[in-house]
């Protein structure tokens, strides 16, 4: 496991998202610091650049990643 590379420029992990929710801490040590590979946030800048990352996409929002990667 290793330490995302885009955690400086990320709205989640640097608490700039609304409506934060209470278990962050918990999933920024599980997805931006161990399986980035698993953050949908991740997935989704990886694959089509950050601007295409909705605001309110969580690290746990696997299927909804998906979708906007089926979409293109």
């Amino acid at each position: 496991m290793a330490e995302c590379e885009k955690l400086s420029g990320c709205p989640f992990f640097n608490d700039t998202l609304e409506k934060m929710p209470a278990i962050a801490n918990m999933m920024k040590s599980k997805y931006c610091q161990g399986m980035k590979d698993s953050c949908a946030r991740y997935m989704v800048a990886a694959k089509l650049g950050k601007e295409k990352v909705p605001g309110n996409l969580y690290p746990n929002m696997k299927d909804e990643a998906l979708a906007i990667l089926a979409r293109g």
